[in-house]
């Protein structure tokens, strides 16, 4: 009898669906639309181990989504996710993208939301991996424009597990979003927001106590905030830590100094993701492996994130998803 544990299985609630296209996939879509790539297709989408910034960070993202134009190659990027979630030891993932920014050649919110649906449909299918779709509000648009991303979550609401807030929190507040936010709660949808990554503790309360976030993406900012770090414990807010892109954006300055472990030690909730597997070249198994090199992690602390991120969950398909396996 083998004598060694089985992997565990994974749940990953930050993904972005438009940093997480494989290379091979950006280079095949963008021969057949006709889009002429000026470098390697690697050099394009995957982003050097500090960008320093977050919009430099960003940058990668730009090729990826010139090409996620059309319905057909949305539904592919879906559904190669599933599979490389399957690789990666995944029994759930939750996907996010923003609808509003595929629109280059005609698509509406609605058409795009159905083309990822059909996309993580095929991939459940073929795998057995449980999914989850957040439509993302972007903070520099216009609150208008981030109400209609609600709409058309609420509208999709069963495609669609929950609405997210991105962008840069420095530059824009997440106040001036709250009508979407609070459409997405009268409908029952839970949401999450982009918060404590390149601004501060702040950025963090106005999530909660504005938007009503339920989780937190990243919020590895919180550290100095002892009250903060106690609502997050008294309320359950998860924090989806994501600790490669977490240097490369400069969120943190290395992985020794990130706080998943100091904060899963004092019993904050904490869950890793990948954040965009192709722009920081990783898989959840590369994060583990990466803090227990540099954190001392064991299966212990793994499996704590892990049932962290099964409760956190804003579906309950990754349950099912883990008895069929």
């Amino acid at each position: 009898m083998s004598t060694h544990a089985a992997p565990l299985p994974r749940y990953e609630l930050h993904c972005h669906l438009d940093g997480s296209v494989r290379p091979s996939t950006v280079a095949d879509l963008a021969r057949r639309q006709g889009v002429e790539l000026d470098r390697p297709v690697d050099d394009l989408v995957i982003a050097p181990a500090h960008c320093r910034t977050l919009t430099a960070y960003l940058a990668y993202i730009d090729t990826p989504l010139q090409v996620l134009q059309t319905p057909e190659a949305l539904t592919r990027a879906a559904r190669e996710l599933v599979e490389d979630w399957l690789d990666d030891g995944v029994v759930y993932g939750e996907v996010r993208f923003a609808p509003q920014l595929h629109h280059r050649r005609g698509m509406t919110l609605d058409d795009a939301v159905r083309a990822v649906a059909e996309g993580l449909a095929q991939g459940r299918a073929a795998t057995g991996v449980g999914t989850g779709l957040l439509l993302c509000c972007l903070r520099h648009q216009t609150p208008d424009e981030s109400l209609a991303v609600a709409e058309t979550a609420v509208r999709h609401r069963g495609l669609v597990a929950g609405l997210d807030l991105a962008g840069d929190e420095t530059l824009y507040p997440a106040r001036s979003h709250k009508a979407a936010f609070e459409l997405a709660h009268a409908a029952g949808l839970p949401c999450t927001v982009h918060a404590g990554e390149a601004a501060g503790p702040e950025s963090m309360w106005e999530a909660i106590d504005v938007l009503g976030a339920h989780r937190i993406g990243h919020g590895v900012r919180c550290t100095a905030d002892t009250a903060l770090r106690d609502r997050l414990r008294t309320d359950g807010i998860a924090l989806e830590m994501c600790p490669t892109s977490n240097v490369q954006t400069g969120a943190v300055p290395s992985l020794h100094a990130h706080p998943a472990a100091p904060l899963l030690a004092e019993g904050v909730p904490v869950t890793i993701s990948t954040d965009c597997r192709t722009t920081s070249a990783t898989t959840l198994q590369h994060e583990f492996d990466a803090l227990r090199r540099t954190a001392r992690w064991t299966a212990t602390e793994e499996s704590r994130t892990q049932s962290t991120a099964a409760q956190a969950a804003f579906t309950r398909d990754g349950a099912s998803s883990e008895r069929a396996r």
